[in-house]
């Protein structure tokens, strides 16, 4: 692969510039001592730095990453080992447990349970109301993080594990007791949307602080989690309502939750503390312009990514493709294909870079629901739900990574990452009501044209985003790992 010909830190937007093969960081650090050390160590001219730089991947973080200023307690990330294999092992069960949860069914298995809802059996509520249960509870778990990041900046790791697993556990006792639309969205929305909230962030911010080298994959596997969480739970909760009703069903996922969220609370340890207590906020954020522009690109694509999740069960079930059985097990078959999407592409992007794997997963995913208007048979619906799953999975293992490598200050990384899934959360907060008040509440006239077309187009302009804000870190080069 050729080098480019003007290094990425010599352009006007510099924030995505690599770290070089010896471990030691440009751009995502200070620029400034960066080249001095360059200068001092190999006495080597900017320009050959350069030349280096754009020879070598662009990973998303360097040794000095992990921690504060000064650098951790012990040296660089160790990027292997059974610690840092452990905190992959915690990240699966946490990611297992807040984006993919029974009838919590956070991001990937509300639509099981959209379709549930939807027959009437526990309350009576329009299919956009129903929507807001679902939203609400992703939108929290992805707010919080605003809060739950720099908590976990200051150290604070077995405190959100253990709060956020006790939250979880009782959402699920309390929603096994509810009877109405309200007392639904109090218990799956907020309660257990909150203590999802409090899990995420640590799912994710602590895998750079072990790994460095591997990072995608790190991620990627922690991520798959989700994905298992969302074949197992909502099957499970299938199988048993029909055999001991909604509630006992209800109680036996807490259950579930509470063995798998037990864990990461014995294995995950923060390895890396700030030595002194840092500000809740970072206003820095806001004026970091490919940052906000990766967030309003992501914003756009989780849009229309749950568009599908919360839809295509009740797609199936409305037009006749499957019957009430079949219905079900879309979303877990969507999943299945996830756990592909969110691994493989992963190891892909450690050696092209993020930002070259999620672009064309954008385009894809907006194609596929496009696509759910032609579909109109068992097997094209299946087809669809596997190709999508496989697709989607890069919207959700990817982002960490991409904001790794756009956070210079890697001591406010939690933050970052928390502030930046909030974004995305309002997203999720507007697909889900946002494509019921276009499918409209009339069962004999669904326009479901309307929903395919507005989730395919909002995935479309989320690709389009993301492909401006390639050019404009690296302008007009392919050969270059961004």
């Amino acid at each position: 692969m050729s080098a480019p010909s003007v290094p990425l830190d010599h352009q006007q937007h510099a924030p995505m510039s690599t770290v070089s093969g010896d471990g030691s960081s440009h751009s995502l650090n200070d620029p400034e001592k960066a080249a001095s050390k360059d200068l001092d160590r190999n006495g080597s001219s900017g320009d050959e730095a350069g030349e280096k730089r754009t020879g070598e991947a662009a990973q998303p973080a360097s040794a000095h990453a992990a921690g504060p200023p000064g650098g951790p307690p012990g040296g660089p990330p160790p990027n292997g080992g059974a610690q840092a294999w452990l905190q992959v092992l915690g990240g699966f069960f946490l990611f297992f447990n807040t984006w993919a949860r029974g009838p919590a069914g956070v991001l990937n298995t509300f639509g099981v349970y959209q379709t549930y809802y939807e027959s009437g059996q526990l309350f009576t509520a329009t299919s956009s109301d129903i929507s807001w249960i679902g939203s609400i509870q992703s939108f929290m778990v992805l707010l919080i993080g605003c809060f739950t990041g720099p908590v976990f900046d200051r150290g604070y790791l077995r405190h959100l594990l253990i709060a956020g697993t006790f939250l979880i556990v009782f959402g699920h006792m309390m929603l096994s007791l509810t009877h109405t639309f309200w007392q639904a969205l109090l218990a799956q929305g907020f309660c257990i949307g909150i203590g999802g909230g409090l899990l995420f962030v640590p799912a994710v911010a602590i895998l750079p602080t072990y790994w460095t080298t591997k990072i995608g994959l790190a991620i990627g596997i922690a991520a798959s989690g989700s994905s298992t969480g969302g074949i197992i739970y909502p099957i499970v909760f299938y199988r048993l309502i029909s055999k001991i009703g909604f509630a006992w069903s209800v109680r036996v996922l807490g259950f579930m939750a509470l063995a798998t969220l037990v864990i990461p609370i014995i294995v995950m340890r923060q390895r890396v503390k700030p030595p002194k207590a840092r500000a809740i906020f970072d206003p820095t954020m806001f004026t970091d312009i490919p940052f906000i522009t990766f967030g309003f690109g992501a914003f756009l694509g989780f849009i229309g990514l749950y568009v599908e999740f919360f839809y295509i069960s009740f797609y199936g079930q409305a037009t006749g493709i499957t019957n009430d059985s079949m219905s079900f097990y879309l979303v877990p078959i969507l999943n299945a294909g996830s756990v592909f999407g969110r691994t493989l592409p992963n190891i892909l992007s450690d050696k092209i870079g993020p930002f070259n794997v999620i672009i064309p997963g954008a385009f894809v995913c907006g194609i596929l629901v496009l696509c759910n208007i032609t579909v109109h048979n068992l097997g094209g619906i299946v087809t669809q739900a596997l190709l999508f799953g496989f697709w989607s999975g890069i919207f959700i293992a990817l982002p960490p990574v991409i904001f790794v490598a756009l956070t210079k200050d890697k001591s406010k990384l939690g933050t970052r990452i928390g502030c930046g899934f909030a974004l995305f959360g309002c997203g999720v907060l507007a697909g889900g009501p946002g494509a019921g008040g276009v499918l409209g509440n009339d069962d004999r006239d669904l326009h479901w044209k309307s929903v395919w077309t507005f989730g395919g187009v909002v995935l479309l302009g989320a690709g389009a985003v993301f492909l401006a804000l390639r050019f404009m870190l690296v302008g007009a080069k392919l050969k270059v790992k961004v």
